[in-house]
């Protein structure tokens, strides 16, 4: 799991604006071709099911986008953002295509005057590639069932990972169904180019920035583990070096996805943040081992090859404006908060919430960083309780707290209550930037 940002400052919102305009636009544009290629033409359950399946498919090109990583894009929205974006049109994309199924069923019946099973049958087996289009459905099935948060938490995130990939053959299979028997498709040259464009770039997108990027940068720096230390029983730090890092793009409180090239592991990736901030010397990594792909993290040995990609996150200082910073950090998502704090300049103050004592991990580098750098730290230890992290009690740690940036970063618990204490103290929504705990997609 890795921290991602959810804020939404104002590079964010004018990123989102352009993003929700341009899907609007190609909304009409689908329109516009199924209107003139005589789609109204049908009986209304025909056209229903043509225009859900077109604008699924438009969706599913959005999709692609959101999750190709472009990195001007991730820098405008953040990680969060996008995944959240990611996560809500993909049930759309669902249910629309399932709508595609019912009213295409539904209205080929009416025409042929056949029963609803026969022709479903017909369309299935004995009409093009509509059997690779019917496999494709089930594969977005499976996916977005396993992607529901109840199923999310009972899989560990390397199975999650392995079932999300099977969205690229539901899109492959869903693409060839289009070009052979999509009749909004393929019935005219400027459908058919307009639609070959839109598959065309999302692709590009996504082997680009996902593909040739992250090939690039690994051949460049040449990352490998320079050494692996113990900070608990369950922490671990791996500290990674490399060569031209000073041209790495990566920024305090950032993350990336790290693949460490071991024989038996080296097709693992997994999100990581920063836990310090990088320089010319390395990088580093703090990890608590929630699963086997973080466990097995202490046996590293000195010299593995490392292939990241990255950075992703939009929770660095650029958010922080002429104002001071509040840095609130839980758990293992102390690690990007303890990043930006060394990156910080000013005004800084920490908080530092853990359960027991025993939890606060990286405390003694936290409280060196804190004198060296003129922070305020506040270690706040205790089992959960209502008056910890209060609204009266960050207001006696942090008096100023409505003048501040405030960066939060810990489980989605304590994530929302530290932002439910943010908003009954009034502090304005742009000031408030937040970090969660969840499964990149």
């Amino acid at each position: 799991m890795t921290a991602i940002s959810t804020a939404a400052p104002a590079r964010g919102l004018t990123t989102a604006q352009w993003l929700l305009a341009l899907v609007g636009l190609n909304a009409m544009w689908v329109t516009d071709l199924l209107v003139m290629d005589g789609g109204l033409s049908d009986n209304l359950l025909t056209v229903l099911g043509r225009a859900t399946g077109l604008y699924g498919a438009l969706l599913l090109v959005f999709q692609l986008f959101l999750i190709a990583r472009v990195p001007w894009l991730e820098r405008g929205l953040g990680m969060d953002q996008l995944t959240r974006w990611h996560r809500w049109t993909g049930f759309w994309v669902l249910w629309l295509l399932l709508a595609h199924v019912v009213f295409i069923t539904l209205g080929y019946a009416a025409s042929d005057g056949s029963p609803v099973v026969t022709e479903l049958g017909t369309l299935v087996f004995d009409t093009g590639d509509v059997l690779k289009a019917t496999v494709a459905m089930i594969l977005l099935v499976v996916v977005a069932v396993t992607s529901a948060r109840a199923a999310r938490r009972k899989m560990r995130y390397e199975t999650w990972h392995f079932v999300h990939l099977y969205a690229y053959l539901a899109v492959i299979l869903g693409f060839l169904h289009q070009v052979t028997t999509g009749r909004d498709f393929v019935g005219s040259p400027v459908a058919t180019a307009y639609w070959w464009t839109l598959y065309g770039g999302a692709l590009t997108a996504i082997l680009a920035a996902r593909v040739l990027l992250p090939l690039w940068r690994n051949a460049r720096h040449q990352l490998r583990v320079h050494r692996v230390v113990a900070e608990s029983p369950s922490v671990v730090s791996v500290y990674i070096t490399g060569k031209r890092l000073h041209e790495l793009p990566a920024r305090a409180g950032q993350f990336f996805l790290w693949r460490f090239l071991t024989k038996d592991r080296w097709w693992e990736a997994h999100p990581y943040s920063l836990s310090a901030m990088p320089n010319t010397c390395g990088l580093r990594i703090t990890v608590k081992a929630l699963g086997d792909g973080s466990a097995w993290l202490r046996t590293l040995k000195p010299g593995t090859r490392v292939f990241a990609e990255g950075p992703y996150g939009a929770f660095t200082s650029n958010k922080c404006g002429r104002r001071g910073a509040l840095l609130i950090g839980g758990g293992v998502g102390i690690t990007p908060i303890r990043a930006l704090m060394e990156e910080l300049r000013g005004d800084v103050v920490a908080v530092y919430r853990a359960n027991q004592w025993e939890d606060t991990v990286l405390a003694n580098e936290l409280r060196h960083l804190a004198q060296r750098m003129g922070a305020r730290l506040h270690m706040v230890v205790g089992p959960v309780d209502d008056k910890l992290l209060s609204a009266a009690h960050l207001a006696e740690l942090v008096p100023d707290v409505r003048e501040r940036d405030v960066f939060v970063c810990g489980p989605p618990g304590m994530t929302d209550a530290v932002l439910t204490t943010l908003r009954a103290l009034a502090v304005p929504a742009e000031q408030c930037h937040a970090e969660r705990f969840a499964f990149a997609a």
